[in-house]
């Protein structure tokens, strides 16, 4: 089963939740992809990591071939290929590897040529989880590649998968979530945290994912969270108390249901419920 855990904004607990998952469901495997700054193996103090490059594919023009008709770059929308007066001028890092440009050309004059654009780094925490995370090399302007990748690696039958996912509701985190049987939303109860959760559920019941709630830091804001969740009937998995001992424990990097043994019934159980539930469809 894959398990996606995510939020509308970055810094509402999504590492905290998918840590903490990972750490209390035996036989697991932690995925960060939020490839442009992922942080998951620094919570869970990932030990003998190995690393594998990722390439994507970019155009290349024969000059011998091509007449400068123009039709790669009418086609291409992310303005990578530019037919200019005496030559094509090729943007490596906007290429989307579609290979359309390589379809319309009526000369054959494109073939391709791959770049490195990032790492996908693999091996196991110090709680004995596998963990498995992508990163963006700087400068790159998309890691869904390196998130599709990712997930290829990571998909192994009979365990269950956390993905600590992208935020917000870009490409990066359709591509994170596309395939997964459950998603957890991870909110603060305060109006930022509400708005920015509505896109997120918004995304997912188009991608008819069934979803669930963790609030976090329950007890800081009003109650339009607990509202917004009964009118769009949206079940509140269990929530995470705004607690000094808990900000404490992350801020020194930190699993809190490691040092606060109280809390590992608490994912143990929303685990349970989720995979009840979905036996149950």
């Amino acid at each position: 089963m894959k398990i996606a855990v995510l939020s509308g904004k970055g810094g509402t607990g999504k590492t905290t939740v998918t840590s903490n998952f990972a750490v209390n469901i035996k036989h697991s495997i932690g995925i960060d992809s939020d490839v442009e700054e992922p942080n998951l193996h620094i919570f869970m103090d990932m030990k003998n990591s190995a690393s594998e490059p990722v390439y994507t594919l970019y155009p290349s023009i024969d000059k011998e071939l091509c007449n400068l008709c123009g039709k790669c770059g009418d086609f291409c929308n992310y303005h990578a290929i530019l037919p200019a007066k005496n030559q094509v001028i090729i943007f490596r890092e906007s290429c989307h590897d579609c290979g359309g440009c390589k379809l319309v050309c009526p000369n054959g004059a494109i073939t391709y040529k791959k770049r490195e654009i990032g790492k996908i780094f693999k091996g196991r925490s110090k709680y004995n989880t596998e963990l498995h995370y992508g990163l963006l090399n700087i400068g790159e302007m998309s890691g869904v590649k390196i998130i599709d990748q990712l997930k290829k690696y990571s998909d192994l039958d009979g365990k269950t998968i956390f993905i600590d996912s992208p935020p917000g509701t870009s490409c990066a985190t359709v591509a994170a979530v596309e395939d997964v049987d459950y998603a957890v939303i991870v909110s603060e109860p305060t109006p930022f945290g509400v708005s920015d959760m509505k896109m997120v559920v918004e995304m997912l019941r188009e991608m008819k994912i069934p979803l669930g709630l963790i609030i976090n830091k329950a007890g800081l804001g009003d109650e339009e969270i607990y509202h917004y969740c009964e009118d769009e009937n949206i079940e509140i998995l269990g929530e995470i108390p705004f607690d000094k001992k808990i900000a404490e424990l992350y801020a020194d990097g930190k699993i809190f249901s490691d040092s606060l043994p109280e809390y590992q019934d608490f994912f143990s159980d929303i685990y349970k419920k989720i995979a009840e539930g979905r036996r149950s469809l």
